[in-house]
C-alpha cells in the first residue's frame, strides 16, 4: 500500500513538473518580451539615417533625437548610411535585431517609390520594416542659380522650353522626391532638361551654389540661401503655398494643375520590434513635434511637423507609392 502510494505521489510529481516546465516554454518568449519592454532602453539608442549628412533626413533626425534621448533617459546616436535612394541604410536596418536599440530616418521615397525602380532589393521595406512615428511633411521648392536669365516661375518655363537639354539640374539620387518632382514638371510643363543623380540633397545643393547645375527641387536645406540671395525661389512644389514664402507660387497655381511632390519623412523599426517599444517611441515623438521648438525647426526647414500614429503613418506611404508610381512608369525611372 505504501508502495503504491509512493508511485501515485511520484507521478502527480512529475504531471506537475512536466506541466510547469511546458507553462514555462510556452510564456518563455511572452515574459521575455515583457521584461524587454519593461527594462526598455537600458543602454543607446541608435537612429541611422539612409542619406548623408546634411540633408533633410538627418537634420530632422538630429533635431528629434536630442530631446528624445532627454525624455527616454538614455543617448540616441545618429549614423549616416547614405546611397542607393537609401537602400543600404534601409537594409542595415531590416536586418538588424528587433529590440527596440536600431531606428531608421528616411524619407518615405524607400517604402513608396524604391520598390517601383528597383528590380530586386535586398529586403523588402514593407514587410521587413514597420512604421513607428512620422516627423514631417517635406515639401520641395524649385530653385536655381542666380545668374540664370529669369525671376519668376512662368520665365522659367519659357526659357526653359526655349533650351531644350541644355539645362541641368540634380537631385538626391533617382528616384528621390527632388528628382521625382522634376520629372513631374518636364513631363505636365512638357520641357526637357539633363538630370544629375548625387548621393544626397547636399552635395546637389553645393553644386548649384558653385554654378554647376541650373536648377533644382531644394527638400528645405537650401532656404538660408535663398534668404542670403545666393539662390532664386521660383516657386513651390506643392498643393499649397509655403508660409515662409507667402509670395512664392506654387507649380499648381502656375499652371501646372495638381502638381504635389510633398513626401512624408519619418522612423521605423525592424520588423518584430515589440509593439510597446514602438507605441512608447511613437508617444514621445509626437510629443516632442508638438513642442513649438520643433515646429520652428522643421518650419524653417520648408517642411510641417507631422504626428501621425503607426497606422496613419503607413497608410500614407501607401497613398504615396500609388501617387509616385504613376510617374515613374511613365517617364521609366529606374533605380541607380
Amino acid at each position: 500500500m505504501e508502495k503504491n502510494n509512493q508511485t501515485h505521489l511520484s507521478s502527480q510529481f512529475t504531471r506537475r513538473t512536466l506541466a510547469a516546465s511546458l507553462s514555462v516554454l510556452l510564456l518563455g518568449p511572452v515574459l521575455c518580451v515583457d521584461a524587454l519592454a519593461q527594462a526598455w532602453p537600458s543602454k543607446p539608442i541608435k537612429v541611422v539615417v539612409n542619406f548623408p549628412p546634411g540633408g533633410a533626413a538627418d537634420q530632422i533626425a538630429r533635431a528629434v533625437g536630442i530631446p528624445l534621448a532627454e525624455a527616454l533617459g538614455q543617448p540616441v546616436v545618429i549614423e549616416n548610411r547614405g546611397g542607393a535612394n537609401g537602400n543600404l541604410g534601409g537594409d542595415m536596418v531590416a536586418k538588424s535585431a528587433p529590440d527596440g536599440y536600431t531606428f531608421l530616418m528616411s524619407s518615405g521615397g524607400m517604402v513608396s517609390v524604391n520598390p517601383h525602380i528597383y528590380a530586386r532589393m535586398t529586403f523588402d521595406p514593407t514587410k521587413d520594416l514597420v512604421p513607428v512615428a512620422s516627423a514631417a511633411r517635406v515639401l520641395v521648392f524649385l530653385v536655381a542659380k542666380p545668374s540664370l536669365p529669369v525671376d519668376n516661375i512662368q520665365g522659367f518655363l519659357k526659357y526653359a522650353k526655349e533650351n531644350p537639354g541644355k539645362l541641368s539640374y540634380g537631385s538626391a539620387g533617382n528616384g528621390s522626391s527632388p528628382h521625382l518632382a522634376g520629372e513631374m514638371m518636364k513631363s505636365q510643363a512638357g520641357l526637357f532638361a539633363v538630370h544629375v543623380p548625387y548621393r544626397g540633397a547636399a552635395p546637389a545643393l553645393q553644386d548649384v551654389l558653385a554654378g554647376q547645375l541650373d536648377f533644382y527641387f531644394d527638400p528645405g536645406i537650401g532656404l538660408g540661401q535663398v534668404r542670403a540671395g545666393k539662390l532664386k525661389l521660383l516657386a513651390v512644389g506643392s498643393l499649397k503655398r509655403s508660409p515662409l514664402f507667402p509670395n512664392v507660387p506654387t507649380l499648381d497655381e502656375s499652371g501646372l494643375k495638381g502638381f504635389d511632390a510633398d513626401t512624408v519623412f519619418g522612423f521605423y523599426a525592424p520588423a518584430g520590434t515589440p509593439a510597446d517599444v514602438i507605441s512608447r517611441v511613437n508617444r514621445e515623438i509626437n510629443r516632442i513635434l508638438s513642442t513649438q521648438a520643433l515646429k520652428d525647426r522643421i518650419q524653417n526647414l520648408g517642411g510641417e511637423a507631422l504626428p501621425l500614429t503607426p497606422a496613419e503613418f503607413g497608410a500614407r506611404a501607401t497613398e504615396d507609392a500609388k501617387r509616385f508610381g504613376e510617374i515613374i512608369r511613365e517617364r521609366k525611372i529606374v533605380g541607380d
